[in-house]
């Protein structure tokens, strides 16, 4: 596996485990500012890892 490759699965996980936080934060009783606030991070994450895989599937077409 390439060294690219690598550091796209690492930056994945690392995503995965920042979005993760704000998931518990959306699944605690209700703060709206704290909710909202972790409503947009977590879908910015999301976004990001879904980019990160669709990079690590472009490596490993080639």
């Amino acid at each position: 596996m390439s060294e690219r490759i690598e550091t796209l699965k690492k930056a994945r996980a690392r995503m995965i485990e920042d979005r993760d936080a704000f998931a518990k934060v959306l699944a605690a009783p209700v703060n709206r500012d704290n909710a909202e606030r972790s409503r947009n991070k977590f879908l910015e994450l999301q976004t990001l890892i879904e980019a990160i895989e669709r990079a690590i599937k472009g490596e490993t077409a080639e």
